[in-house]
């Protein structure tokens, strides 16, 4: 940083506040895909559509209702291999499934039966929170609570007080989703299980305050 380096127009002191909630996963979402690969795209169709009605016969045999079950993607590509020359394969067509699971308990059962189904691409497992919208609204008052803290430091330090808030901006949670807040701890992971021990929702904001004195 240049040592003459100023601030054109200076009117307060301008912090970063950010903090982060735990709390134990009650959701699961299972990525996955069946891909099938035939002479022709119909045929294609046929064996994939006939795979997507098994995966979904296995799901509702584990209470897992329609509306939990979304299509993200179906395609259909011609196939080649590459050697001494371009021999076609045929046509492989793809439908991917979105899954949720609110009862983490029967996860690895459904993840088996799934793929004996025929789901040949597993794409992820993410857990997750049903409640993630109080949860964000606590660690953003948190946030906007270190923020404060950060900003009073600043001004004793400097032999000021700190004004009224002038500016507050939203950070995005994604920025700042591995900061862990003052007093955290890591935690433990499930035990014997696939389940994570927690789900951290976090939150970032900016905060400006005038100051007073100094």
């Amino acid at each position: 940083m240049n040592g003459n380096q100023s601030i054109d127009a200076p009117w307060g002191v301008s912090v970063f506040g950010a903090a982060s909630v735990d709390a134990a996963p009650d959701l699961a979402r299972l990525r996955v895909a069946i891909s099938q690969t035939r002479n022709k795209p119909g045929e294609a169709f046929a064996a994939t559509r006939s795979g997507v009605n098994r995966i979904r016969e296995v799901l509702r045999g584990h209470q897992v209702p329609d509306t939990a079950v979304s299509t993200s993607r179906l395609n259909l590509h011609s196939q080649w291999t590459y050697g001494s020359e371009r021999t076609f394969q045929g046509y492989e067509c793809t439908a991917s499934f979105v899954i949720e699971l609110p009862d983490l308990d029967t996860l690895e059962a459904v993840l088996i039966d799934v793929v004996e189904a025929g789901a040949n691409e597993v794409n992820g497992v993410e857990f997750d929170v049903r409640a993630k919208k109080e949860l964000r609204a606590r660690a953003r008052s948190a946030a906007v609570v270190a923020a404060r803290e950060k900003a009073a430091l600043y001004a004793e330090a400097a032999g000021a007080q700190l004004g009224p808030v002038v500016h507050i901006k939203d950070v995005d949670a994604e920025q700042v989703q591995n900061y862990r807040g003052h007093g955290g701890n890591d935690g433990d992971g499930g035990e014997g299980d696939l389940t994570p021990g927690r789900v951290t929702v976090s939150a970032g904001v900016m905060v400006g305050f005038s100051l007073i004195g100094g």
